[in-house]
């Protein structure tokens, strides 16, 4: 016997006997198609009762809500299968596939956005360790891919039957809600109920969208309120969109409808960037970057105590009128909006005369400061339009901290690096004229109208601090305060005294408005800025 013969005769039979029968293995086919029914009941939800009575709460179901969000078919969901491992209190005999919150990324106008977004129907959307886990892993996922996140809330907050658990889980998701910040967007879209500690993660994001009357936010519910302080107040009058966008500021935008609002959501998406290392997207239209705004001549009164609407100066300056303004219902006196001038996204930032004459409160300065620190976080440039007489005097606004508040725009506008473009329409006294982006702290072009009036304060009250002695000894003290007040305006207040002094780059003007701005921010579009070396600045919270 050869080698060779020793090998083939010993080696093992490679291939079945022909009268030996064979077991059948397992069949893909039918595995796949055991798949396809799981999934296609998972995707249905639970029982018809619970998505009806979803809808007849006037709120669409999870997966209707996605539908609206994403681009037509392009939304993947990861972990569908995914179950809690609890047991007690019955949950070892409830383990939906889902846990009662769908993950997952698409696109938007064709760019990733990530999503997490939360079933009612299903343990009344409350959070759980499994459905923490799936959460942190979109979130973790959207981070590195560098794309916005959007979470559309309606739970009921922590799942009480897994206890701590559930409150860990909670934690997980703002310590990634704060790593993210200044990262990619953070959008949240409140659909419903957001109680307790779970209002703590919208509030870390970057913009918080409500429904009317379907979605409420508050620490404690009315019930708790009532027993402790003896308040009686109903759920939507504590925490319901209107109290939030109107009083408290926790929520941009209010909306009527689920849909409504997911249409907005994909429009603010559309002008902001995927991250904080990209631009906004650029969509030019139409809309030359040299159109003349005649229109302004007649919409801004040269009489500096005439009030007029700023938003309607900033719809004749950017790109086909259209502005997206945030916070509209809140802190009225400064107006905060994302925009486009030749194509480019833009915010913008405008004192409103309409309200309390466009002075700074306590609200205006946080609003208006929360929006440039956004706008600076994602290279948004910033476009401030400046008609402001001072701070608002009062027992109120300086025991409430206008001055830690007031510093808190001041800090943000130092600190951001983005291009910065601001016009004085007509006043900008005080204080206040500093903080609105003046060319002293670091704004990068500024520019003046013809009537502008730049000073520490008005004339009449700069008159009656200068001239007191000579108006006190004067015959008609009437007529000589009206006569100094003129010598203290012309001298001091005249529209070309901030620019013969290189305080404004050049006096405009308002028909050119437009074409100024457009071609400064296409000049700065990549400006560069050295930051100092720090673990971070101490903002004056």
């Amino acid at each position: 016997m050869t080698i060779l013969d020793d090998i083939t005769t010993s080696a093992p039979a490679s291939r079945t006997a022909p009268d030996q029968v064979v077991e059948p293995g397992p069949d893909l086919r039918r595995a796949t198609a055991e798949l396809l029914r799981l999934k296609e009941e998972v995707g249905r939800g639970p029982d018809p009762e619970a998505t009806r009575r979803q809808h007849a709460k006037g709120k669409l179901t999870v997966r209707e809500r996605l539908e609206v969000l994403f681009d037509e078919g392009t939304f993947t969901e990861i972990e569908p299968l995914r179950r809690h491992r609890a047991t007690g209190f019955g949950l070892e005999d409830r383990k939906p596939h889902g846990d009662g919150v769908i993950t997952g990324w698409g696109t938007v106008h064709g760019r990733t956005v990530f999503a997490y977004a939360h079933d009612f129907r299903v343990f009344a959307g409350a959070l759980g360790e499994a459905h923490a886990a799936k959460v942190h892993k979109v979130m973790d996922l959207a981070r590195a891919a560098g794309a916005p996140l959007v979470s559309l809330n309606d739970g009921a907050g922590a799942r009480i039957q897994e206890g701590v658990t559930a409150l860990a889980g909670y934690g997980g998701i703002f310590r990634r809600n704060t790593a993210a910040s200044g990262v990619i967007p953070q959008i949240s879209v409140m659909l419903g109920p957001c109680a307790g500690g779970a209002a703590y993660s919208p509030a870390l994001t970057d913009f918080v969208f409500m429904v009317r009357e379907t979605s409420q936010m508050f620490i404690t519910g009315p019930d708790v309120v009532k027993a402790v302080t003896g308040e009686e107040i109903t759920h939507n009058g504590l925490g319901g969109a209107d109290a939030h966008a109107a009083t408290s500021g926790v929520a941009g935008f209010a909306h009527d409808d689920e849909t409504e609002c997911l249409e907005d959501v994909r429009y603010l998406l559309s002008l902001l960037p995927q991250n904080n290392r990209e631009l906004p997207p650029v969509v030019r239209g139409g809309d030359s970057a040299d159109r003349r705004c005649e229109a302004l001549a007649d919409l801004v009164p040269a009489d500096g105590n005439r009030a007029y609407d700023v938003r309607a100066v900033i719809e004749e300056i950017v790109d086909d009128g259209e502005y997206f303004e945030v916070h509209e219902a809140w802190a009225r006196n400064v107006v905060c909006a994302l925009a486009r001038i030749d194509g480019q996204v833009v915010g913008v930032v405008a004192n409103q005369p309409q309200q309390l004459a466009g002075v700074l409160d306590i609200h205006a300065s946080e609003k208006a400061a929360r929006f440039v620190s956004t706008c600076d976080a994602f290279n948004i440039p910033l476009v401030t339009l400046i008609d402001v007489p001072g701070f608002l005097p009062g027992v109120d606004q300086e025991h409430g901290g206008i001055i830690r508040h007031g510093a808190k725009l001041l800090y943000a506008y130092c600190n951001a690096t983005v291009p910065r473009v601001s016009v004085v329409l007509r006043k900008a006294y005080g204080g206040a004229y500093i903080v609105m982006d003046s060319q002293s702290i670091g704004a990068d072009l500024t520019y003046a109208w013809p009537t502008n009036e730049i000073a520490v304060m008005g004339a009449e009250g700069a008159a009656n601090v200068v001239f007191r002695r000579q108006i006190a000894a004067a015959d008609d003290p009437e007529a000589a305060r009206a006569e100094l007040v003129e010598e203290y305006r012309s001298e001091l207040m005249h529209p070309y005294y901030a620019a013969e002094r290189g305080l404004v780059d050049d006096v405009i003007d308002p028909a050119d408005t437009r074409r100024v701005l457009a071609r400064s921010l296409a000049m700065l579009r990549r400006k560069q800025a050295d930051l100092p070396e720090r673990k971070h600045g101490n903002v004056p919270l």
